[in-house]
């Protein structure tokens, strides 16, 4: 490309006059897919065409320009200062650098005649690297004011947002440029102060390392704060933190407590935590998705399951309770266990998901119970001792798992068609249970005593998953061994009816 060996002539020309210094490479870190400027944020003026430099290549982060103003981790290098002899900088170019990081580099040297080859090659005046940084903010950095100018020439967005939500405006000022400043307010362009969340850390290495960059997140709307985006290729399920809540002090605890124990929860029968954004608006918490759906959808549509898949289904859910509630220091109470809080995977398992979205789900040995102070429950599966908002222990996720339980052999909710608050009220507070409707072959030997212990309204009579495990075992192993001596004698397409 004729462009790109002009800026190599250029910078051999400065590299032989013996006042430039050598810098470090670039940072070649690859994201999911290119973004524009205007995606980040920020109004202004359109962009160029999407010829080289919008197209498939994925964005790189440009490390040789100063750093965005609003960037909470420094950075070596950086800035086309000049040294002692007052010659500008350079840095050889890789070969394989892209038609974004030239026009970037070119806008950091203040080289006006390479970028306006480059963006009449057809390169995107708004393109990114991977720190969401368009040419408009390098060379507000670096003071390269004729270059600003041939950006806006060119319509360049003077009010693209970088990751940390910096505008080029806000960067010239942060460096003291106030020529490029001046001239970038004059044409309307924004300031916008910095936004801090409540998790925000001062010192850098104090960044946790499970913090995302919210640029590789590509978001598909959804609902009550819950969405599904991509990232990195792979669909995740992302819950936001409303800018509402950032000043009540209940939401941000909630937030903070539902992080710590999604980052230490790891389980098969668990859905994982993949990271969160916590040091940028809005905040986030981010882990896999299963695109399968929740069991209470899968009942929906399935109705009651056969007594195998009812009973291996339970293994999956109790394997990963009764993780969390060994889970050490500091076992795990779910506290609202339902079918919406089980996902299947593409593989068909179960895993429990929404452990984290309680305020008071942890415990300690020497304190096994603990005040309830959220809002009344009226789900179908909240066990008494909760509805009542008394004193409660983990045996209320195995009260709830009595009746999920029940929910897959008998095919619908406890009580259903009434209302779930009605049948709440008639577990909770008039002590009544639902009925078992299906045919006993439905129910193997000890299940139907194991779903009545579950939900007994004493805390105490009922079993440990540890327990509910073990049983759960020798219900299956059994009922294998009486399932294979009837299907012996059983016509073949009578066999395959009941799959």
């Amino acid at each position: 490309m004729e462009a790109a060996a002009k800026l190599k002539r250029s910078i051999s020309r400065q590299l032989s006059s013996g006042a430039a210094r050598v810098w470090r490479q670039l940072s070649l870190e690859p994201v999911y897919t290119p973004r524009r400027a205007g995606a980040v944020g920020g109004g202004g003026g359109g962009g160029g065409g999407g010829g080289a430099g919008g197209g498939g290549a994925r964005p790189t982060r440009f490390g040789l320009a100063r750093q965005s103003s609003l960037d909470p981790t420094p950075r070596e290098g950086g800035g086309a200062a000049e040294d002692g002899s007052g010659a500008a900088a350079m840095l050889a170019v890789p070969e394989n650098l892209d038609a974004t990081m030239r026009l970037l580099f070119a806008a950091c040297q203040g080289d006006v005649a390479g970028v306006e080859e480059l963006l009449r090659d057809g390169v995107d005046v708004d393109s990114i690297d991977l720190d969401g940084r368009t040419a408009m903010h390098i060379a507000a950095c670096e003071g390269q004011g004729e270059v600003v100018r041939l950006l806006l020439s060119w319509k360049a967005n003077m009010n693209a947002r970088d990751r940390w939500g910096s505008t080029p405006a806000a960067d010239a000022k942060h460096y003291g440029h106030f020529e490029v400043y001046n001239l970038l307010r004059a044409r309307g362009a924004k300031t916008p102060k910095q936004k801090k969340t409540p998790m925000t850390v001062s010192n850098p290495k104090e960044v946790p390392e499970y913090e995302l960059n919210p640029l590789e997140l590509e978001f598909r709307r959804g609902e009550e704060g819950h969405y599904v985006a991509r990232w990195y290729g792979s669909k995740v399920f992302v819950k936001i933190l409303d800018k509402d809540s950032f000043s009540d002090a209940n939401s941000i605890n909630e937030f903070k407590h539902e992080l710590t124990l999604l980052e230490k929860a790891r389980h098969p029968n668990l859905v994982q935590f993949v990271g969160a954004v916590t040091q940028n608006v809005p905040m986030m918490i981010v882990s896999e998705y299963h695109q399968k759906g929740d069991l209470a959808s899968y009942l929906e549509t399935k109705g009651r399951l056969q007594p195998y898949k009812a009973i291996r289904f339970s293994l999956d859910i109790a394997r990963g309770l009764n993780y969390l509630h060994e889970c050490k220091p500091e076992p795990i109470i779910h506290g609202n266990l339902s079918t919406k809080s089980i996902v299947r995977d593409d593989e068909g398992k179960l895993k429990v998901a929404g452990f984290g979205s309680r305020s008071l789900i942890k415990i300690s040995e020497d304190n096994p119970q603990m005040d309830q102070t959220t809002s009344k429950f009226n789900s179908v599966y909240t066990a008494p001792e909760m509805y009542r908002n008394g004193t409660f222990d983990r045996s209320v996720d195995v009260f709830a798992f009595g009746l999920i339980l029940y929910e897959m052999i008998e095919g619908t909710p406890a009580f259903h068609p009434k209302p779930p608050e009605e049948a709440a009220k008639m577990i909770c507070l008039e002590g009544m249970r639902p009925p078992f409707k299906n045919k006993p072959k439905y129910y193997p030997d000890d299940l139907r005593e194991l779903i009545q212990e579950c939900w007994d309204p004493t805390p105490s009579v009922r079993p440990t998953f540890e327990e509910i495990i073990v049983r759960l075992n020798k219900i299956s192993t059994s009922f294998t061994k009486q399932t294979r001596w009837r299907d012996t004698f059983k016509l073949p397409w009578k066999q395959a009816s009941e799959r």
